[in-house]
């Protein structure tokens, strides 16, 4: 999820297929490398460039890679880090009070990889026990990673900071291109012209299979999602890709990468180069601390107002029209404050949102334990020209009431 972030949590690069059995071969590793050398071939095609070396295969156990997830997790997201992120979804209604997020990433992995690429190691893994067929279909989205990383560093995407949104957006590259690539090493020929509906279809019946996949179907709603759209809609991203590019050769990698999850949504955005404005708060008053600050970008913005209660097609409508946003939350005697400031592209788009925001936003808090000591307001302001949507969140009793912190835009360049 965003913040969650990177539940893709910085290992989005993880492949997220079915849960495989255990039916291990000493010949694993040999039948691995075999088919990777077999498939490479075919995976070129598909993304229009050529390895310029190589890609190594291993094969681990579970337990190896859950070791594995466990170390990258603590590398990309701190514990401190990642207590900042998890007290910040909370406060926004986004996970349940409970909720551990290092646990539930550990427990999603563990369910889902069944194969992975690692950037700092430059190889292919995949996990013991899967049978040949399944075998092709891991290393076919895996040897993608690897020949992007080989013209674009992976790891560049992960280590983007405080950037949720552009991170969402590199990844959908990164995984769409691998699904969409890999579907087409996988079966030349194949009728591409559907995907989207397709995509609708698989992402359902994702979600419902709570036999298969327990931790992904017990998973908020944000977190799901967050997993998703870097496969998905970063699929039906390349797709549109491709059918723009003057070359086979030509790659949205580097500075050419979608700078948000709005361009990946609208690539008729992406193409127009159009980017958001950014948006900052004032620095907290005495007495206030800073406990986290990050954006949710136009697809978590979305996911927010479905968690909410707001209906899929009146929360995408409502999102739509996004052009930035910053949220923090801050400490303060008496509890948290929470703060989100939202641009849009025009004043029709920030009143939809704004009502959509207020409508939302008050069901969410009003079954909240605290709501009486609490105040809340939504207000439309207009800034540089630029229309705005600041919700503030607060203990009653806070002194930042006396005085709003105000919003601050930089335009886009």
């Amino acid at each position: 999820m965003g913040g969650v972030r990177r539940a893709r949590l910085g290992l989005a690069l993880l492949g997220l297929f079915a849960v495989l059995g255990q039916r291990a071969s000493a010949q694993e590793a040999d039948v691995a490398l075999r088919i990777a050398r077999e498939i490479a071939p075919a995976v070129e095609r598909a993304v229009g460039l050529r390895f310029r070396r190589p890609p190594a295969v291993a094969v681990r156990s579970r337990d190896q890679v859950r070791s594995y997830v466990s170390r990258k997790l603590a590398s990309e997201l701190p514990p401190s880090e990642l207590r900042a992120i998890e007290r910040t979804y909370r406060a926004f209604g986004l996970i349940p009070p409970e909720s551990d997020l290092r646990r539930l990433m550990l427990d999603l992995y563990a369910e889902q990889v069944a194969g992975f690429y690692d950037p700092d190691s430059s190889m292919l893994f995949v996990v013991r026990g899967a049978d040949a067929a399944t075998v092709r279909l891991i290393l076919a989205h895996e040897l993608v990673h690897a020949l992007q990383d080989q013209y674009m560093p992976l790891n560049s995407i992960l280590k983007l900071r405080r950037q949720n949104d552009r991170q969402m957006a590199g990844q959908a590259v990164a995984e769409g291109q691998a699904t969409l690539a890999s579907l087409v090493a996988l079966a030349p020929g194949a009728d591409l012209g559907n995907l989207e509906g397709m995509w609708g279809a698989v992402r359902e019946a994702i979600r419902q299979q709570q036999v298969a996949m327990p931790v992904f179907a017990g998973a908020p709603r944000i977190v799901q999602e967050g997993l998703l759209f870097p496969y998905v809609a970063g699929a039906e991203f390349m797709r549109s890709f491709g059918e723009r590019r003057a070359r086979a050769d030509e790659q949205p990698y580097g500075e050419r990468l979608p700078v948000s999850t709005e361009q990946v949504l609208h690539p008729s955005r992406y193409t127009a180069r159009e980017a958001p404005v950014r948006l900052a708060f004032a620095p907290p008053a005495a007495g206030d601390t800073l406990v986290y600050a990050d954006d949710f970008g136009e697809f978590e913005t979305r996911v927010a107002l479905e968690t909410w209660g707001t209906a899929e097609p009146e929360a995408i409508a409502a999102a739509a029209g996004w052009n930035g946003d910053r949220y923090e939350l801050r400490g303060a005697p008496g509890g948290t404050v929470v703060m989100w400031a939202t641009a849009w592209d025009s004043g029709q788009d920030a009143t939809e949102f704004e009502r959509a925001l207020t409508s939302g936003w008050g069901a969410a808090i009003g079954t909240r334990a605290d709501a009486s000591a609490r105040r809340w307001r939504v207000d439309r302001l207009t800034i540089g020209g630029v229309n705005v949507v600041r919700l503030v969140d607060a203990p009653a009793a806070w002194v930042g009431w006396r005085r709003v912190p105000e919003v601050r835009v930089t335009p886009a360049r």
